[in-house]
């Protein structure tokens, strides 16, 4: 493989890795699924790719599905509520925060686990990155109008419309500067106004560290868990940061990560889901990555 072709796939990660993460939810397992499209890359006949774009989409596609039945297979003995890995996601000035954000979103992630992988990666292909029909069916190994069945089937399942609603960004760093002073002040009533009425709170230990088991709902649970919550955070160091697409929270303990938090929003703007990750496991690939 010649500079040429390096420079080919440095250019096309972002968006391979973006990809992967929504297939599979884990960063691990994306760039895992990156590299191994990167091997292959590198042992390719060019004679024999019609499009560098096509060809390492497909690849890195199919070697996802692989990983996500396997990664189905094991998930079924995970202790407590599972939730992606967080991705924290370094953004470019020059692009700004990007539509693209809004489909890396933790909420917009649990959404897609109702779906077969198939259905996963044509939605995610078409819906998300645009790609037309015909390339989708030849990656997926399918008839047009099978591709087009899983796609429509996709999203009729997941709702996208609300899952997908953007809120603006400076709203978001409003309700985390909302979120940060009720923790630390331990004044959970001044989120009253600002949780959606059926409010969630799902938090993943994965067995490992301190977290309930399972998702608690309503206003009541939540500013319970708040008023809990100020007793351990007040102490810690918080980051804001792009975590998964949106303004969340890195909690710091002499530098190292004990937590992410993010969040989804309904459609008035309001906090619909707090997102805690506890999960040592998925907490040790924190460093900012690029990724479409």
């Amino acid at each position: 493989m010649d500079g040429q072709d390096a420079a080919l796939f440095e250019r096309a990660r972002p968006r391979l890795l973006g990809l992967a993460y929504r297939i599979l939810g884990s960063r691990v397992d994306a760039e895992d699924a990156v590299q191994d499209c990167f091997l292959k890359w590198s042992a390719a006949e060019r004679d024999a790719i019609d499009t560098a774009d096509g060809w390492l989409t497909t690849v890195c596609t199919r070697r996802c599905l692989d990983l996500l039945r396997a990664a189905h297979r094991t998930r079924v003995d995970y202790v407590g509520a599972w939730l992606p890995e967080p991705i924290h996601r370094a953004v470019d000035p020059e692009e700004g925060e990007g539509e693209l954000a809004s489909s890396l979103g933790t909420a917009f992630l649990l959404m897609l686990e109702r779906l077969t992988p198939k259905e996963r990666a044509a939605y995610l292909l078409h819906e998300i990155f645009g790609r037309p029909y015909g390339e989708i069916a030849a990656t997926l190994e399918i008839g047009e109008a099978a591709c087009r069945k899983l796609v429509s089937r996709a999203k009729a399942s997941i709702g996208e419309k609300k899952v997908r609603h953007q809120t603006p960004i400076e709203m978001q760093r409003r309700l985390l500067d909302a979120f940060k002073l009720a923790v630390t002040t331990d004044r959970p009533d001044l989120l009253g106004t600002l949780l959606a009425d059926d409010v969630r709170i799902t938090a993943d230990g994965g067995g490992k560290a301190r977290a309930f088991l399972e998702v608690l709902e309503g206003h009541r649970m939540v500013l319970a868990c708040v008023h809990q919550a100020s007793r351990w955070w007040a102490k810690y160091e918080w980051l804001e940061a792009d975590i998964s697409g949106g303004r969340g929270v890195i909690l710091l303990e002499e530098g190292h990560p004990v937590a992410t938090v993010s969040f989804g929003y309904d459609e008035e703007g309001r906090i619909a889901d707090i997102f805690i990750m506890r999960n040592p496991d998925k907490l040790g690939r924190l460093e900012p990555v690029r990724i479409q």
